[in-house]
């Protein structure tokens, strides 16, 4: 009998160690089912090395080919099909903006998630990777050059748009495809064509793409005191070529041809993805993340949706594609809720004022900047250390929070700041959940203690 009560107490203890060095175990309860999600590129690669996998997308497309949702949905096979697609990196990719293959990867994405929605969505879900990096650097920089903190009188009398197209031209980059998209775009093609908008609108992505944003977005979005000021911001991307036409067409109808093209339809999901306005945070933008609205902004440019400042009003921030809800019949509601999404926007327009002012977002503000739309206290940022500031992947108000009180030399009250500070810098945080797992913390460490102190136990017993 006591063999036999050793023998059963060997098998569990293997055991137990044995799923305690699965990694599955080692990832923990919360991380179940969770995959990090990789580009689609290779997600394609990895699918087309294993032969169901690889069938199984074959299958799918041929699905989706003219077909609708619910008619693929009825057929067997494309319900196996999209079942173990679900299962494979394939189905949680996702693509970086400006990455190299680009297109592909877009191409790669829709031809999964075109066919998985409900009809046609107002809203789209991204294809692109969330944005988790502040712009601090660039917006200490801002605040530099648009004389904020400087002699009022003479800030006042500065042209900031002016200023950040003088910048541009020292710097060889810039310079050299600022000329560029302005040569296009200015060409006249015939007495009834002024310029052709296909290459201008190439050589606008072009700039927007490959010049760095403190460049770029110092044209954009410059704060300006005067109307020749605001004229210039206006003028940036010469809006009679890249945005202007004889007429304005419907904005469903716009929208309608920018989802047929795979780049225009990915970054109209960014931007709403990014600059859709939520009463729930701040500064009304998702996350507060004013970067990630503005870089969402600025990748519609060079697209059939590019959006441009409406007048030369220097104080009244309202942008827009160049549409209108004309004729929209019985979508007039739905049309003038896309319109609104970009003129009466409270997350853009307080980015682009923030960009403007050179501050970001404090979660814990004591002295506010500007006064936002939605969210009335916005400050300064501290700007982060070369090693944080685009490549963290947490958000400002933690890294503000442990910034504050080394940069100030503040002492913590019986050191419950700092601390805080250290759990948050040791915090990993599930993308796409709200779900939150401290690496030395959590069941998998108290695992190993309890069936350690079960299985003594036990022997002590047996022993006796």
């Amino acid at each position: 009998m006591i063999l036999a009560n050793i023998f059963c107490l060997l098998f569990f203890l293997d055991e137990t160690l044995r799923s305690l060095a699965s990694p599955s175990s080692l990832q923990g309860p919360e991380l179940h089912g969770w995959r990090p999600p990789v580009d689609c590129v290779r997600a394609n690669e990895l699918c087309a090395a294993e032969s169901n996998c690889s069938s199984r997308y074959r299958t799918l497309r041929q699905c989706l080919a003219g077909r609708d949702r619910n008619t693929m949905l009825a057929n067997k096979e494309c319900q196996a099909a999209l079942e173990v697609l679900q299962e494979s990196p394939l189905y949680d990719c996702r693509c970086k903006r400006g990455m190299k293959k680009e297109l592909q990867c877009l191409q790669i994405y829709w031809s999964i998630h075109l066919g998985l929605t409900e009809g046609e969505e107002f809203y789209e879900a991204s294809p692109y990777e969330p944005v988790t990096s502040r712009l601090s650097d660039i917006f200490r920089l801002a605040s530099i050059f648009s004389g904020t903190g400087a002699d009022p009188a003479v800030s006042a009398k500065s042209n900031h748009c002016l200023d950040a197209a003088k910048a541009c031209n020292l710097n060889d980059n810039c310079k050299k495809l600022r000329s560029s998209y302005i040569s296009i775009c200015n060409r006249e093609i015939s007495p009834t064509e002024r310029c052709n908008r296909r290459k201008c609108h190439k050589a606008l992505r072009q700039f927007f793409d490959r010049v760095p944003s403190e460049y770029t977005y110092r044209m954009l979005f410059c704060s300006c005191q005067d109307q020749a000021c605001a004229e210039r911001r206006r003028q940036t991307i010469l809006p009679s070529c890249s945005y202007e036409d004889k007429e304005k067409p419907n904005c469903l109808d716009l929208r309608g041809v920018c989802r047929t093209d795979h780049l225009c339809r990915s970054r109209l999901a960014d931007f709403h993805a990014n600059c859709r306005a939520s009463y729930q945070t701040l500064t009304s933008c998702p996350a507060d993340n004013y970067q990630a609205c503005l870089g969402s902004y600025a990748g519609m440019i060079g697209f059939d949706m590019t959006p441009n400042y409406v007048d030369s009003s220097p104080t009244g921030i309202v942008v827009s594609p160049w549409c209108s809800c004309r004729g929209s019949g019985n979508m007039e509601e739905e049309c003038e809720k896309f319109l609104r999404d970009f003129t009466e926007n409270p997350c853009l327009r307080n980015a682009i004022q923030a960009f403007g002012n050179g501050t970001d977002v404090n979660l814990s503000p004591k002295n506010p900047s500007f006064q936002a739309t939605q969210a009335p206290r916005v400050e300064k940022t501290p700007s982060l250390p070369d090693d944080l500031s685009d490549s963290t992947s947490l958000g400002t108000s933690v890294i503000t929070t442990c910034t504050s009180v080394q940069e100030q030399g503040l002492k913590a009250n019986n050191s419950k700041e700092l601390s805080m500070c250290f759990t948050e810098l040791t915090t990993n945080i599930i993308p796409g959940s709200n779900k939150v797992i401290k690496p030395n913390s959590g069941p998998r460490r108290a695992i190993p203690s309890a069936a350690l102190t079960a299985v003594s136990f036990l022997m002590l017993k047996l022993t006796l």
